[in-house]
Parts: C-alpha cells; structure tokens; sequence
C-alpha cells in the first residue's frame, strides 16, 4: 500500500531541498528530536518519536539522493516488524515547486496499529506539510 501527498510550494527547490535535508531546518518542521542528519547514500539515524499510548524508535537510512530533485530512505523500527520507504520529489511548477512525498510499503507493518492505516500515514504526511509551509513562511534562510 503506498501513500502520496503533493505540496505546491512559492519557493525554489534549493530551498526546499535545504529544508528537507538540513538537519537543523528538519528539526523546525518534522523531528525535533533528530539527532541527525545527512543527504548521502549509506547515512542512518535513529530517535524516538512518542504518539498517545506508545513510542516508536524511527530507523532511518538514506537510499538515495539526486540533490535538489529526489531523496529516498527506509523508514523502520525496533521493535516492529515491517519495511517502508519514504521518497521525496521536487519538482519546477511555474516559480514553484511542487514536492511529493511517497511512502512506500506501509502494508508490511502490523495492521493491529493504528498509527500504521493508510488514513493515519496520510494525515502525518500533510500535517508535515503544513508544517513545513509554516516554517518557510518565516522566512529562515
């Protein structure tokens, strides 16, 4: 099962790209508990994120990248079975950019999880986006 969320956003995709990638700029819209991060093939991290009744220990390792157009990792976690990846699109749209996030293999988790429903996945991904247009509209370089 996989997810797609599309934002159009008023700036370049060297802006964007610097948000999705930074790790000081992730930490202002997506993660905040981050320890870090790096566009590179072969990077990992891992940091615990909590929901209402339980924590997941995010397992990140980046697979790809083509700056300022498309960066995938895996997104897994100790603990829980089940194997995703996350790739991020961007896009020249007339002075925009249009960025794409698709999640991939979200079937794979427990359905028993609620945080696992393609409903749940999809609303993450556009409250991160929103996020991520409320912090652009700052202003921070």
């Amino acid at each position: 099962m996989d997810v797609k969320v599309i934002g159009l956003y008023p700036y370049t995709k060297e802006r964007i790209w610097k948000a999705l990638t930074d790790p000081a700029e992730m930490r202002q819209w997506f993660f905040e508990n981050m320890p870090d991060f790096q566009a590179r093939v072969g990077f990992k991290t891992e940091f615990d994120v909590g929901s209402t009744n339980r924590s997941f220990h995010h397992i990140w390792e980046v697979l790809e990248v083509i700056e300022n157009e498309k960066i995938s990792y895996s997104w897994t976690y100790r603990d829980i079975s089940g194997y995703s990846e996350v790739t991020f699109n961007l896009h020249d749209a007339n002075g925009n950019t249009k960025l794409e996030v698709t999640c991939t293999g979200l079937d794979s988790f427990p359905s028993d999880i609620p945080e696992f429903t393609k409903e749940s996945c999809t609303a993450g991904w556009n409250y991160f986006f929103n996020e991520l247009k409320l912090y652009l509209s700052k202003g921070v370089n």
